[in-house]
């Protein structure tokens, strides 16, 4: 292996660089092959080398998980001593971050797939794996942890045979976090995946993978060219806007972002567009010269459809327009994000954001607090309803306070999903009574070994939305795992349960639930909101109510001060007097005071179902 000058850039051809990903279910080992590939190819030098080096937010290093894609350039020479140029893309590993999957095979013609030892094929193991076939990637199987005293490489084999047809016996076994492996991986990736196809000549087209708002630099774009090159000093332009370009920097990932002054044809790197406004350079787009400009774009990428929705508060409503700037900046970096203003009669200004699951939200939500120093209120999450009314119009909301009088609605049909669920086949019963109990629907069951059963149901997405992942590793002692596909919209008897604190309707708290359940989760949640809620100097009441009809109650008993304390011996009848003062004080308190409703509790509907 030759180490090479990173300040010196050599020129490689096209046909000696290869562009891959690594795909496999999370905590698989996808950053640390990444780590080892990194190390062996010398791309960092020894002292500047750590754990999950490309993983680079402090959330992911605090969660252990990938969230953003990462690209890195390595050099590489072979047996034949040919100089190879590798741009290795990472990608997250769950099922809310599917889209940077996605994106990134767009920039790849091959994919690593690794499969865990010990824990063989899970749920998104074969979701990435199909999506890469629908990407059209060579695809190298890996068997990663070996070393694992738990570790069946040979029955895990077999599973990655009869998947992919691929002979059992050439498939690598690695253990990358011993360094075990590493060089016949590099050597799979030199031979197995296929060049990209030389269009040097051709007018430019690049493709917007990612990118990344710089406060010197504008937006940053992350782009793989697919035909002609990039050079610093010939302008640029937007196809999907027009918009025009004078690149302040071209570079690569090394893995930090070093200039090179150019980009050539199968490359991988990023353009500083210096534009200010992110809505300029979305993912997707395609970048090519102002003078010669490309005939069409490239295909792109469909916009991705959020799941789950809710509304964020800024705390100080003067952090109202910082809010709204962050958000337009972070949606640069996440393109699955959206979000529009929304005012609440409990919370003020804010605004409705949607995303694709519950991790989505809550890696939003920290990020927006500790990149943009912002304090924020988060309300319970809920999911898209089609509301036909009795006028034949159907309505989308994604709110509980959006939806229409109950006299104006002919039904509510909610979001179904299939899922997944991947677990051994003694956890069958658990697996059947979780899913049941919350409205799901039997479909099929599979067993892809003798050891391992997928258990496929249709069910709500209000079902599987907030502690579902939770309650699945529970009951299968964390060898469950779960993948899910939107299904259809399907009409339901369900109706929006009002949360009333002191007589006020708080539209934050609101739900829509199934008929069925409402009364437990109305109780589950009084209980809850009793226990979040602090004391005042007046009793205050909760109701969970449907329509006018109240279905559960609970309240927050006052503050008592013990006016009698000074009073001893005497005559009753001042003790009355003292009492009957305290209680016209509370009366008057409860006229004009305000609840102060904390943030746990329009979260209390998270943990209803562990009530």
């Amino acid at each position: 292996m030759v180490a090479i000058d990173m300040i010196r850039q050599p020129k490689i051809a096209a046909e000696d660089v290869r562009n891959f990903c690594i795909i496999a279910h999370i905590d698989h080992g996808k950053s640390t092959l990444s780590d080892r590939l990194i190390e062996h190819t010398e791309t960092i030098s020894p002292r500047d080398m750590a754990e999950q080096v490309l993983d680079r937010m402090d959330l992911e290093r605090e969660k252990g998980i990938t969230i953003k894609a990462k690209a890195v350039r390595m050099f590489y020479s072979a047996d034949d001593e040919r100089l190879y140029e590798l741009n290795l893309i990472d990608t997250p590993g769950h099922v809310d971050f599917a889209y940077e999957v996605s994106h990134a095979l767009s920039a790849c013609e091959g994919a690593i797939l690794v499969v865990d030892a010990s824990q063989g094929i899970e749920a998104q193991t074969l979701a990435n794996l199909y999506l890469a076939i629908e990407h059209n990637l060579d695809i190298i199987p890996v068997i990663n942890k070996v070393d694992l005293p738990a570790a069946r490489p040979d029955e895990v084999a077999e599973e990655i045979e009869d998947l992919l047809g691929v002979d059992a016996s050439e498939i690598l076994r690695i253990s990358a976090k011993e360094g075990i492996g590493t060089r016949p991986v590099l050597e799979a990736i030199v031979g197995q995946i296929r060049p990209p196809q030389d269009g040097a000549d051709a007018a430019l087209r690049a493709l917007v993978f990612d990118s990344h708002y710089d406060l010197y630099k504008g937006v940053v774009a992350y782009v793989r060219v697919m035909e002609g090159t990039i050079e610093a000093e010939r302008p640029l332009r937007i196809m999907s806007t027009g918009q025009a370009i004078e690149p302040l920097e071209i570079g690569v990932f090394a893995p930090t972002m070093r200039a090179t002054g150019a980009l050539r044809t199968g490359q991988v790197g990023y353009v500083a567009t210096g534009l200010k406004n992110v809505r300029d350079c979305r993912v997707g787009d395609t970048i090519t010269t102002a003078s010669r400009p490309a005939s069409e774009p490239l295909p792109g990428f469909d916009p991705p459809k959020s799941m789950v929705f809710a509304g964020l508060y800024p705390i100080d409503s003067e952090q109202y327009a910082d809010l709204r700037d962050a958000l337009e900046k972070l949606q640069l970096n996440d393109a699955s994000l959206v979000f529009q203003p929304e005012s609440s009669a409990a919370l003020n200004l804010g605004f409705r954001c949607g995303f694709l699951g519950l991790l989505h939200m809550e890696i939003v939500q920290e990020r927006l607090e500790r990149e943009y120093g912002l304090e924020l209120l988060a309300t319970a999450p809920s999911v898209e309803y089609q509301v036909l009314g009795r006028d034949d119009v159907l309505r989308i909301i994604d709110s509980p306070a959006e939806l229409p009088d109950p006299s104006e609605i002919e039904e509510i049909r909610e979001p179904w999903m299939e899922i997944s669920l991947f677990a051994p086949k003694e956890y069958i019963g658990p697996l059947m009574e979780l899913a049941t109990s919350r409205r799901g629907e039997f479909r099929r069951m599979h067993y892809p070994d003798a050891r391992r059963v997928i258990l496929t149901f249709s069910i709500p997405l209000a079902e599987i939305l907030v502690d579902f992942h939770d309650q699945l590793k529970s009951v299968s002692r964390g060898f469950a795992s779960m993948d899910y596909l939107f299904e259809d919209y399907r009409a339901g008897d369900l109706v929006k349960m009002d949360i009333l604190v002191n007589g006020e309707a708080v539209d934050a708290l609101s739900i829509i639930v199934h008929r069925d359940r409402a009364y437990d989760k109305g109780s589950a949640l009084v209980r809850r909101l009793k226990e979040e809620i602090p004391s005042h100097m007046f009793a205050i009441a909760i109701q969970a109510a449907i329509g006018s009809r109240v279905i559960a109650r609970s309240t927050v008993k006052a503050l008592r001060k013990d006016v009698l304390a000074k009073c001893y011996g005497g005559d009753v009848t001042r003790k009355r007097k003292l009492l009957e003062r305290q209680k016209e004080g509370r009366r008057r308190l409860k006229r004009i005071g305000d609840v102060e409703i904390p943030q746990e509790a329009f979260m209390a509907v998270l943990r209803l179902d562990q009530d």
